[in-house]
């Protein structure tokens, strides 16, 4: 049974990645995924609040060392990460070890290590994914997580800001760049084409917003982060089946997956490739054998000799109206919940 596939580009063993999380926050926990059977893991986020804390780190310790020798500003990022282990901040991964991370795992496992920037803003910090690639990244995933809480942000400068963050990582390396993109633009479709004709080589749908919730005892904001479950895989499969017959750019499915059947239908929908973390947190990452070998065993039964005969099997035709093919599975699904259920 043929898994191989390709992803950004790159030829991956078969369709699995494990996606960011805190599953890949050490070597060890890359080696345990690669052992596992994922084809690609993209390594944890780093964030671009990150990177402006270090460059301005950076800028403090230079200019308290002017008067220094020249020589003693190499030292400055080990005076850093002195001052980290001292007050207790060293538990925040900094840009320093997440290169450090990122060029060990990739010598340490033999599938692709694909980076990771979350960020909001098309800065300078941008250019960090150059470092990225020199360190050995296979590829860099742009997680742009950007609410526009000012009412007075339009739409179309939202949808600029992912494309100028695009154009400047674009700029600043030479490997493949995916773009991990919100569900909550005005016009989904457009959007991705416009990533697409901007140079994007992948898009992942899509992200999730762990927004804060509020304590009604403690009258507090709490931050909270919970799994996903399959419920929530409909919405990007649904696009995934839309967008497949027409993007250049790979896509990859996120969210939902729990078991084999969650990987098949993102595949029949049309993706490249499918990312997990939820169930490799909650099952560990010898689950993956898990989702694989049902994947394989569903191949073999129904007859099918490779994922490259899966894929995009279900994803709509591009002669399709689809705006009208998705209104009537909308009135289908409402008539069938109507006539069965009764009222709610």
């Amino acid at each position: 049974m043929d898994l191989s596939t390709h992803y950004l580009g790159l030829a991956l063993r078969n369709p699995l990645v494990a996606s960011a999380s805190p599953l890949s926050n050490t070597v060890d926990g890359v080696r345990r995924l690669a052992d596992g059977g994922v084809g690609a893991v993209v390594l944890y986020s780093l964030f671009e609040e990150q990177l402006r804390r270090e460059a301005a780190e950076n800028a403090r310790l230079a200019e308290m060392g002017t008067e220094a020798f020249a020589e003693s500003l190499s030292y400055f990022p080990a005076e850093a990460e002195a001052e980290a282990e001292a007050d207790g901040s060293a538990d925040e991964p900094s840009p320093r070890r997440y290169l450090s991370l990122l060029e060990r795992a990739a010598a340490a496992v033999e599938i692709p290590v694909i980076g990771s920037i979350n960020g909001v803003t098309p800065g300078g910090w941008t250019s960090y994914a150059r470092a990225m690639q020199d360190a050995g990244a296979a590829a860099i995933e742009l997680n742009i997580y950007y609410i526009p809480g000012d009412p007075h942000i339009t739409g179309r400068e939202v949808e600029q800001r992912h494309l100028d963050i695009l154009s400047r990582v674009k700029d600043a390396v030479t490997v493949p760049v995916a773009v991990k993109l919100s569900p909550h633009f005005s016009s989904v479709g457009e959007m991705a084409l416009r990533l697409d004709e901007a140079g994007a080589d992948g898009l992942v749908l899509f992200n999730r917003f762990l927004q804060p919730d509020i304590n009604p005892e403690t009258l507090a904001i709490m931050p909270d982060v919970y799994l996903s479950s399959p419920a929530e895989a409909r919405l990007p499969r649904t696009w995934i089946s839309i967008l497949r017959q027409h993007l250049r750019a790979s896509l990859a499915a996120t969210t939902g997956v729990e078991g084999p059947a969650d990987v098949i239908k993102y595949l029949l929908a049309g993706a490249d490739v499918v990312m997990t973390a939820s169930a490799l947190i909650r099952h560990g990452p010898a689950h993956a054998a898990v989702l694989l070998d049902g994947l394989s065993g569903w191949m073999a039964r129904k007859g099918y000799p490779s994922v490259a005969a899966v894929r995009g099997m279900l994803a709509l035709p591009a002669d399709t109206d689809e705006a009208a093919y998705e209104r009537a599975g909308y009135v289908r699904a409402m008539q069938a919940a109507n006539s069965s259920r009764g009222p709610w």
